[in-house]
């Protein structure tokens, strides 16, 4: 098993994810850290392995960690924290690291690196040209061209992002947390918000997507992600795949790709 960690704004996602005898991957266990600035890396290492014990993972069933940050000031505390719990180093992933993707972008050491970690496990396993959509903090579009070519993309609000400036601004409209979202004609404040918010972003991907494909000249997988996706994508009419581990399977790709003793393996295709 890997041990895969994703350092977000609002988290930090770390799952354990192991290849079946089918190449097939699955995620042993996910759970999420709070993205605590000041935060030293001996708490985090306390609460991982609380998380480990929870889930019933043993130390000795890990056989390595990587990571991808978008938020260098946590780095050297989680750097320390898989230390004092693994007694190992981190692979970390960075633009300069393998990852089959050529950057056709400007200034490539400025792209998230969880945008190039979606992108690489989608362009390994999907049709190309592909869109990724990421929807966490930020809801982030990534467009690979056939060849493996990272075009760009787009980076909006996120769902709970702009349902948290509303609520701070408005000073009518309450805090809302996504529940369950039903007709687009909200009937009551809450249900206003919830339409807004779950039904507008599949709107706006449905949308952008359509845009992208245009300027693309073909037609695109698309792929969706990211922990606010649940919500958006019932109401997304475009076709679509919606894969929750994005992220952790393109880090154990990667992994895998950026350590000398592991041999690059397939995994499993897009459906």
């Amino acid at each position: 098993m890997i041990l895969t960690v994703d350092i977000g704004n609002t988290t930090v996602c770390v799952c354990g994810v192991e290849r079946r005898e089918t190449a097939e991957l699955s995620a042993r266990f996910c759970t999420r850290l709070s993205t605590v600035h000041g935060k030293s890396g001996m708490e985090y290492a306390a609460e991982l392995r609380q998380a480990l014990e929870d889930a019933g993972v043993a130390l000795t069933e890990i056989d390595g960690a990587v990571v991808s940050s978008v938020v260098p000031a946590l780095n050297d505390p989680i750097h320390a924290c898989i230390c004092e719990v693994l007694g190992q180093e981190p692979v970390w992933i960075t633009c300069r690291s393998r990852t089959g993707l050529t950057l056709d972008v400007e200034h490539p050491e400025k792209l998230g690196i969880d945008r190039i970690v979606d992108a690489a496990w989608v362009a390994a396993n999907c049709p190309l040209p592909a869109i990724t959509v990421d929807l966490g903090t930020c809801t982030t579009f990534n467009v690979i061209d056939e060849g493996g070519v990272f075009r760009g993309g787009a980076i909006c609000v996120g769902m709970a992002t702009g349902l948290k400036v509303l609520a701070a601004r408005a000073a009518q409209l309450p805090e809302l947390r996504l529940d369950q979202v039903g007709s687009v004609i909200g009937r009551n404040t809450e249900a206003c918000m919830s339409s807004g918010a779950a039904i507008g972003a599949a709107a706006m991907i449905d949308g952008m997507v359509a845009r992208m494909e245009q300027e693309l000249g073909a037609p695109a997988t698309l792929v969706l992600t990211g922990g606010m996706a649940r919500y958006a994508e019932p109401f997304c009419t475009h076709p679509h795949i919606y894969e929750p581990h994005l992220l952790a399977k393109g880090l154990l790709l990667l992994y895998e790709w950026n350590t000398p003793a592991k041999k690059r393996e397939p995994v499993r295709a897009c459906g």
